[in-house]
């Protein structure tokens, strides 16, 4: 798979499929890698990519700091993710495209439409990350990472994120950049060499900044009420993906089609048909 340079990060992505440009937002949430549209969760089942390629134009790819993406060691935003989003979009020579968003992807698919409306036809949000739970066991998992690094130190977090080849989402003590530690001999060297001060500043402020609401989060309930990109919005119902966060996007989002099925009926045979019509729908721009 290539690897381009975007604003200074490897990117690895892929374009799967023949039609209309469609960029995939992975499900995943620190581990956000190509790979989860056909391995993580239920995804694995759901069979996205093949039917979706099938007529349009996938496009996959590592979010920074997951798979074999690199990172950077700053505080981390959703309007970072969406620079790295525009500029894969830009080298593709992409005007405008479709994106579908699965779990926390669909924060930065929602961030991208915000900032840059025209760059968007549509958005898809599936089982959109978001609730009082799910920020609570996002900050817990910050805590942990830093209560980890002030005992041990940051070479041991390199050390432990290249022994274990778990991520941070199921190993805290890892933090954020566990990928990035493993793919960048010069990036793993100068993060031990981090001083521990500017370290917590930067996962602090990334921790409070990116999970900074109940809701979905990152997303001002204002900038979504005046945004004329249609969305088709299927909920979630546990834990780190709940009714709430979906119901949330249905009320803010002005042209929002909301498909208000329980995740049981939510089968791979629906999910496809459902996806597909809303994308069908809004492929032709009008006269």
């Amino acid at each position: 798979m290539p690897i381009v340079d975007l604003d200074g990060i490897p990117t690895r992505y892929e374009t799967i499929g023949q039609g209309p440009a469609l960029l995939m937002f992975s499900p995943g949430g620190f581990d956000s890698s190509l790979e989860n549209w056909t391995s993580f969760g239920r995804y694995k089942d759901l069979g996205f990519l093949g039917a979706l390629s099938q007529r349009y134009t996938c496009i996959v790819f590592d979010r920074r700091e997951s798979g074999q993406s690199g990172g950077r060691l700053e505080r981390l935003s959703w309007s970072r993710y969406v620079t790295q989003a525009l500029a894969l979009l830009d080298h593709l020579g992409v005007d405008r495209a479709h994106t579908m968003g699965g779990c926390v992807g669909c924060s930065t698919a929602a961030a991208l439409a915000v900032a840059h409306p025209v760059r968007v036809r549509s958005m898809v949000l599936f089982s959109p990350a978001g609730g009082y739970t799910y920020r609570a066991a996002q900050h817990l998992r910050f805590h942990r990472h830093l209560g980890f690094v002030h005992e041990h130190g940051l070479q041991a977090v390199v050390d432990l994120a290249r022994e274990s080849g778990a991520g941070f989402s199921k190993d805290p003590r890892v933090g954020p950049w566990a990928a990035a530690l493993r793919n960048d001999e010069a990036f793993a060297a100068s993060y031990a060499a981090t001083d521990l001060g500017r370290y917590t500043a930067i996962l602090s402020g990334t921790s409070r900044l990116l999970f900074d609401r109940d809701t979905v989060p990152g997303l001002e309930p204002e900038d979504l009420a005046v945004l004329d990109v249609p969305a088709l919005v299927v909920p979630g119902e546990d834990d780190s993906h709940t009714r709430s966060a979906a119901r949330h996007l249905q009320e803010c989002l002005p042209d929002a089609d909301y498909w208000d099925v329980p995740v049981a009926e939510q089968t791979p045979a629906a999910c496809q048909d459902r996806v597909l019509a809303f994308l069908d729908a809004h492929s032709t721009d009008p006269c």
